[in-house]
């Protein structure tokens, strides 16, 4: 089995894929996921089942996650392999001016929504930053952007203004509490830079159009995307697993 590695601004996820077993990509080969906090990556060894091969990461937490995840690595006595960004990997090409300095989790979170949908797509990722990917038919990474996350914009606020409160409001269209006004206000802005994605880059009004969402604030954002939506969890590890199984 392979243990691949999600190593994120916030938390580390993990799950275990079992390239032997049959069944297709849609966690029918996973035969166990978690999350843990940075600090207990190297905890993971006890409580693995037995059977792990070799593991595949990706991190995009810095040098200090990096060195807890090849500790882990040691314990289980595995080899590791870094996962990077490249100019073309399963059926994905990358169109970065740089391909090596597009993030690695975005690159996963790509390769994985491909392995899901063949037609043209944005890939939305939520967690602590928000990225919008823009994922042609062919396969081709064509850009994307990067915005604060749903819960870093609402911090920010009460952190950097005088009056308004870190807020836990809900979603209307024509807020009159100032919790629902931040709260409406994050979710807008979010909304209103995919929806923007779309229209210039990936003609939603196309039969195979899809927005594939992922991460911790899908769940906030997705009844009120006006847009085709494919609910999928841990994408970034379902490209790993994919470059892991060889695609």
């Amino acid at each position: 089995m392979i243990l691949c590695i999600d190593a994120g601004n916030t938390r580390l996820k993990w799950g275990l894929w079992d390239a032997a077993a049959g069944g297709g990509h849609d966690g029918a080969r996973w035969r166990a996921q978690g999350v843990c906090a940075h600090a207990d990556c190297v905890a993971l060894a006890s409580a693995l089942p037995a059977g792990v091969d070799r593991m595949l990461a990706c991190n995009v937490a810095g040098p200090e996650v990096a060195t807890r995840i090849e500790a882990l690595a040691a314990n289980l006595d595995v080899p590791l392999t870094w996962f990077r960004s490249s100019a073309a990997c399963c059926g994905v090409t990358n169109a970065y001016d740089d391909p090596s300095r597009l993030g690695a989790d975005r690159w996963a979170a790509l390769i994985g929504a491909r392995g899901f949908h063949r037609g043209a797509a944005l890939v939305v990722m939520m967690g602590t930053a928000t990225t919008i990917d823009v994922l042609d038919a062919s396969g081709r990474f064509r850009g994307g952007l990067i915005l604060p996350g749903l819960e870093l914009m609402r911090r920010s606020l009460a952190r950097n203004t005088a009056g308004l409160p870190e807020a836990r409001g809900r979603y209307r269209e024509l807020p009159t509490n100032t919790d629902d006004a931040i709260e409406s206000g994050c979710l807008a802005a979010t909304l209103g830079a995919i929806e923007r994605m779309a229209k210039a880059a990936c003609r939603p009004t196309s039969a195979d159009f899809c927005v594939l969402l992922s991460g911790g604030g899908a769940d906030a954002l997705a009844p009120h995307l006006d847009l085709p939506v494919r609910r999928i969890d841990n994408l970034v590890l379902e490209g790993l697993a994919r470059v892991a199984a060889g695609c």
